[in-house]
Formats: C-alpha cells, structure tokens, sequence
C-alpha cells in the first residue's frame, strides 16, 4: 500500500505553501482535505501533527492530534471533551515566541524512521483561522509550542532534519520494507 503521506524528496515539501483565501472556507475541497489530513493523522502511531503539503497540497493548513490536547490538559472532564478533538489551524502565524529554548527530540512523517535533536523555543503563540474562517489565538508550552514551530516550518518549505543538531535512525519506527509483487 503507498503510503498517504508525501516523503522527503517531494518539491512540495520545500515550497512555501500558498495561504487559504477567503473564498475557500467551508468549501467541499478545503472540508475533504481537512477529513483526510484528520483521517491520516488518525492512523499514525507517532503522529501528533501533520501539515497540508505532506498530503501534497500547498496550503497554509496543518492539524494536531486531539492526543496532544489531552495530554495538556491533564483532564479527564467530559466537560472539556471538545478541547481533545484535533484541532484546525489554517494561514497560520506566529505571534510570539519565548525567549527560552529547549531541546527536544523530534520526527517528521514525512522522514521517516529518523529523529533528531531540535532546539525551539518553549513557549510560542500561535494566530490562525479554523475550518469556517473564525480567527483564533492559542498559547501554547512544551510539546503543543514545539509542534506549532515545527508545523508552521513545513509551511515555510522547511524540515526539521535542516535545524536537527543530530539525527539518528530508528528501524523501529522505519516504514516495513514494501513486498515483491
């Protein structure tokens, strides 16, 4: 089976993704695309993130797993049970970032079997819109501030493994090898 996620080597990886225009909220293809980046995402044992160009489209779009929501909130109120759904962050910017960094290991769907060692700010704040255009801010700390950087980078057309200060191959994580037809 090929795999849904676009792998390092693809130009559409080291483009800077074209933002979502107006006219494109709520639209059928913007609302597909958003379904299958959620349903691919669901899938990934490692993922906590994914960004549009992975699924080979330039946009400023990316979703993180509702797993990395839940962990941050340390709650298990089914009040709160909306805050643990992934989470839409489309033409997304930074707005601020802390001036305190932290190393921490990363991967990337998109190069897989392979982490490094990145040093990213601890804290960033991040403006977007969500799926019906409506603006939104989050502050985010630890993990949720070291994806935002991450994400927002594979909208730049940059990889972690071009800020990694080590890399270190893990065959545990590594795609099974494809079977001889």
């Amino acid at each position: 089976m090929k795999d849904p996620v676009v792998q390092i080597g693809a130009p559409v990886l080291r483009q800077a993704a074209k933002p979502v225009s107006k006219k494109e909220f709520g639209s059928s293809a913007l609302l597909k695309l958003i379904a299958n980046m959620k349903r691919i995402l669901a899938k990934e044992k490692f993922g906590v993130a994914i960004a549009a160009p992975q699924v080979g489209v330039s946009l400023r779009l990316f979703v993180v797993s509702g797993r990395v929501f839940e962990e941050e909130a340390h709650d298990d109120d089914p009040e709160r049970s909306s805050e643990k759904q992934s989470r839409v962050f489309i033409n997304p910017v930074l707005m601020r970032v802390s001036r305190k960094k932290r190393e921490m290991s990363e991967g990337c769907l998109s190069v897989r079997g392979t982490y490094g060692a990145v040093i990213r700010h601890e804290k960033a704040s991040i403006k977007a819109e969500d799926e019906r255009g409506k603006a939104f801010t989050y502050h985010g700390a630890g993990l949720v501030a070291h994806i935002f950087q991450h994400e927002v980078d594979h909208l730049d057309g940059i990889l972690y493994i071009d800020k990694a200060t080590k890399l270190t191959d893990d065959e545990a994580i590594a795609p099974p090898p494809k079977k001889a037809k």
